[in-house]
């Protein structure tokens, strides 16, 4: 079986097409539509990577990385951040809240999918 991915945003869209790229690439993706459903995933299953976007509804992705950071079950787990956000202060917050990676939408799916692969060694 593949490694786990949970892969949090807002936008159904989005999440349909990351999904797919990772699934196809042998991943087994689990979607969360915001950060507190990501954080409520992440805390009643392991994920091997979180995968979240910045700007949502009820939790944004800084916050649920800090927050995963906080539960010791993912101490060292590798968070990649998908987002539109391309700002170097935004990326610094991200760096600070423990993220691994920070790929800016629109994504090549390669690209994620390597990103992946790199991260999880």
């Amino acid at each position: 079986m593949g490694k786990a991915v949970l892969n949090v945003d807002d936008s159904s869209t989005v999440r349909k097409m990351v999904s797919m790229s990772l699934s196809s690439a042998g991943f087994e993706v689990t979607e969360a539509v915001d950060g507190q459903d990501g954080l409520n995933k992440a805390k009643a299953k392991t994920f091997d990577v979180i995968l979240t976007d910045q700007n949502m509804p009820h939790m944004d992705g800084l916050t649920l990385a800090k927050s995963l950071r906080a539960l010791p079950q993912y101490k060292t787990t590798p968070i990649i951040m998908l987002t539109t956000e391309s700002d170097e202060s935004k990326k610094s917050e991200g760096r600070a809240a423990g993220v691994n990676a920070w790929l800016v939408k629109p994504f090549d799916p390669q690209v994620l999918v390597g990103a992946l692969k790199k991260l999880l060694g």
